[in-house]
């Protein structure tokens, strides 16, 4: 039984494919929807580059409006949600707060396995490879 559905998302259309399954369902089930999204500070590009406290904040401001914009989509379901942002690596913050919440699944999108996902893995494959409950991919068309 799915009492808690988690949706990671990165307000990508890529990845509003694994919104739209996720809140089917938890539809289905009456789970209650957790969204998160994932500022990423641990790429290569962010570490050699830097971020400033401005960019930061910009992109916490992106993931607030988009958990915010799949929260409010659940309610109109009649779904209580929670929406968060956390920075960091990608997979290792979904996989967290899934246990910290003690969440009962995870929804994650994957577009494809272009040359970078070949060579670093996709974050819905290391999703699956790390998390101890039921995760469901959802390839976009």
């Amino acid at each position: 039984m799915l009492d808690s559905i988690l949706i990671a998302t990165d307000g990508s259309e890529q990845a509003s494919t694994a919104v739209d399954h996720g809140l089917d369902l938890a539809e289905a089930f009456g789970a209650e929807v957790h969204v998160i999204y994932v500022i990423e500070t641990s790429a290569s590009y962010i570490l050699t580059v830097g971020v400033s406290d401005e960019d930061m904040e910009t992109y916490r401001e992106y993931g607030t409006n988009v958990v915010t914009d799949v929260v409010e989509r659940a309610e109109k379901r009649g779904l209580s949600g929670v929406g968060v942002v956390k920075s960091g690596k990608v997979a290792p913050r979904i996989v967290e707060y899934a246990d910290d919440e003690g969440l009962d699944g995870i929804v994650v999108g994957e577009s494809g396995s272009g040359a970078i996902d070949k060579y670093l893995g996709s974050t819905a494959k290391k999703v699956v490879r790390m998390a101890s409950v039921p995760v469901t991919v959802v390839r976009s068309p």
